[in-house]
């Protein structure tokens, strides 16, 4: 198989530190966003050593389920998409878009804008489960072999297209957690319930992560989502592009734009940890924009977030103490019945069976619940709030005011 500089290998202007490159950009205007990729990637060291004319290049997407609009800021927007199919075009690749998408009735990369945008630009569009899966050996610490798309293994090059979102339960999801979507849907319903425990979730992701890594991320950063992402927080006009030939660094530098803690952020922690990227800020060189200039210092983090800060804030306190605190600290979903419509969006992607359709009006319970976020993350009309205890509320007030006091 024929591949490109691997990503881990590519040569910076500081030998001693990976590049990440911050460039300003408004608006979902496809020559605008083609001109702020074209300074972000020649800031890293170019296009040119990275894609050869008639590379097979496969530019993997964030087409979340069930479909939705771009304007709803839960996809990579396919505008954003197409500023980048433009560069590649310039040096003669081979592209294709994808992601492993449901398979329902409809079309849903309609919905999204995304079989259009290709219609347009003249590129394949394919659901990755029409090209299998393979597996692959000798990567996983918990998962082995991992099953891969057989599209993104081929290809020559892969770019990485995530969108500045939090995540209700891994708190952060970019370049890294977008990979996930190149194993298949069936697998990632299994891994949910199989790997309960949010770490044992993050080292999981860092095992897909490691079978198939890009070799150019690129993040639409220009509508971000905070609060309760990846498809139920508020939209926030951030207006940057980040780009890295290390998806790891890249995602660094991003939670530290939105003033997370990426000692929070388990898929950076445990990539850092086995050599797949760069997690330590000290360790990357940004260009272009600073990331002091472009900070958002009061983004709404999920309330997974909270939970790890009031998990590492009291490790030094005695074992029962600790304990207490972390049961406290869970977040559990809850059905606001004037709300939901009754899709069973929540129905199908639950892994345990928990959610159920009672009297027009999706259920959870509690019992089977796992908490790992599914219903809420489908949900498209917002009707699955996040809740926890009457103490684990007020414990969580305490430990965000010393974040907002840590803030400044």
């Amino acid at each position: 198989m024929k591949r490109s500089e691997n990503p881990s290998t590519a040569k910076p202007t500081d030998p001693s530190r990976v590049q990440v490159s911050i460039v300003r950009a408004a608006n979902y205007d496809a020559e605008e966003i083609r001109e702020a990729v074209r300074r972000n990637i020649e800031l890293i060291g170019g296009l040119e050593g990275l894609v050869k004319p008639g590379n097979r290049v496969f530019v993997k997407i964030n087409h979340l389920p069930p479909a939705s609009p771009p304007e709803r800021g839960i996809i990579t927007h396919p505008i954003f998409v197409e500023g980048v199919i433009g560069l590649l075009k310039e040096v003669g690749a081979d592209i294709t878009v994808g992601d492993d998408i449901e398979s329902d009735p409809g079309d849903r990369f309609s919905i999204s804008g995304f079989r259009q945008m290709c219609q347009r630009t003249g590129v394949r569009l394919v659901n990755l489960r029409e090209g299998g899966f393979v597996a692959i050996e000798g990567k996983g610490r918990l998962l082995e072999p991992v099953y891969v798309s057989r599209i993104a293994v081929e290809a020559d090059v892969i770019i990485d297209l995530p969108k500045l979102k939090t995540h209700s339960l891994t708190i952060f999801t970019g370049g890294i957690k977008n990979m996930y979507g190149t194993i298949p849907a069936s697998l990632r319903h299994r891994y949910h319930r199989d790997f309960i425990n949010v770490d044992d979730f993050n080292l999981m992701l860092t095992d897909v992560f490691a079978a198939v890594r890009p070799h150019l991320t690129i993040m639409d950063g220009i509508v971000a989502m905070e609060g309760e992402g990846p498809a139920n927080g508020n939209l926030r006009q951030t207006n940057v592009i980040l780009t890295s030939r290390d998806a790891v660094a890249l995602d660094t530098v991003a939670t530290s734009i939105i003033k997370l803690n990426s000692e929070d952020i388990g898929t950076i922690h445990y990539c850092n940890e086995r050599g797949l990227g760069v997690g330590n800020l000290e360790a990357i060189e940004v260009t272009g924009e600073s990331i002091r200039s472009v900070a958002v210092p009061d983004f709404q983090p999920p309330a997974a977030s909270t939970r790890s800060l009031m998990t590492r804030m009291s490790k030094p306190l005695p074992s029962r103490i600790l304990r207490f605190v972390t049961r406290q600290a869970v977040v559990r979903p809850r059905v606001v019945p004037s709300r939901c419509t009754a899709c069973a969006e929540c129905v199908k992607i639950c892994p345990t069976g928990a959610a159920t359709i009672t009297c027009k009006t999706a259920t959870i319970d509690k019992a089977k619940c796992i908490q790992c976020m599914c219903c809420q993350e489908v949900c498209r009309d917002n009707a699955i709030a996040l809740h926890r205890s009457p103490v684990g509320s007020i414990l969580s007030l305490l430990f965000n005011v010393v974040r907002r006091i840590v803030r400044r």
